[in-house]
């Protein structure tokens, strides 16, 4: 009766070898050989391919331009999803549709999104020059120069997971308790001084949360950047997710594309702990 449990874990434990353990085992075996469209196979060639990763330049490029992208868009994202999630917090006329309105762009499927922006930012049928002309300001070359690309992938982004942030803070802040805020209110605080000694700490766990869990996914960016630039112009906006890409499925070097995953998947988890650890010694109370 005691061993029975574990069989019921079983099905679990299957699932997750299957999706998860199994491949990256596979994957560290690729890396380690010299897999590519003219030697197929499984030839060990040992550390040559991560060799290689230190030596390409291109890569760590693409990954500090998604270092600069992902960091500045889930900043952009937490500051106005908790803007709108204090908006729709307090009791407002129409309070319920604005909660389904701001999550529309998060229903829609990334890829679709980046079609629909792309054709937005078309520099001469798009209607963001236009309206950029009607008053007065003149065109922008959006997806044809690199900073410009850049900013708009970013404006992509922050567009569609703002909706994510939004969720996320206002469950968060219909979780808080009243007590504070009686408290708040006796001893004559304003608004201000509330969100900051009451409201802003209270959601200090969930702010770490947050932005980890938007961290994970800006560092996974692809669809947006494969629709709307495909890493130009140049490689202004290649991020790491789309080299790697390039590298396994355009170029077909699989050994050395497997190494580039693996860097990059232990670059991610380092840095991730480091954020999640300095984002807690700077928001959450210290104990004593």
């Amino acid at each position: 009766m005691y061993r029975d449990k574990y069989f019921f874990l079983l099905p679990g434990l299957v699932v997750l070898i299957a999706i998860i353990i199994f491949p990256l085992l596979f994957t560290i075996r690729v890396s380690f050989s010299s897999w590519d469209v003219f030697q197929p196979g499984l030839d060990y060639i040992g550390g040559r391919n991560f060799a290689r990763v230190f030596e390409d330049t291109r890569f760590w490029e693409s990954l500090l331009r998604l270092s600069v992208l992902s960091v500045s868009s889930v900043l952009l994202q937490y500051v106005i999803g908790f803007a709108l999630a204090l908006a729709v917090w307090r009791e407002i006329r129409f309070r319920r549709f604005f909660r389904v309105l701001f999550l529309v762009p998060m229903m829609t499927t990334p890829v679709v999104m980046s079609v629909i922006w792309r054709t937005i930012f078309h520099e001469s049928l798009g209607p963001a020059n236009d309206i950029l002309q009607a008053i007065g300001l003149g065109t922008v070359p959006w997806l044809s120069t690199g900073t410009a690309a850049f900013i708009s992938v970013l404006i992509v982004e922050v567009w569609q997971w703002t909706p994510f942030m939004f969720l996320l803070l206002l469950a968060g802040l219909v979780s808080l308790p009243r007590e504070p805020y009686l408290a708040a209110a006796i001893d004559g605080a304003g608004p201000i001084r509330t969100f900051l000694q009451v409201t802003f700490p209270l959601m200090a766990p969930i702010t770490i949360g947050a932005i980890i869990i938007r961290l994970i996914e800006a560092s996974k960016i692809m669809e947006t950047v494969y629709v709307m630039t495909s890493g130009g112009p140049g490689t202004a906006t290649e991020t790491s997710s789309y080299y790697i890409y390039i590298r396994g499925l355009r170029d077909f070097q699989i050994g050395y594309s497997a190494a580039l995953s693996l860097t990059y998947l232990v670059i991610m988890i380092v840095s991730l702990t480091i954020i999640a650890k300095v984002l807690a010694r700077m928001l959450l109370p210290r104990e004593g």
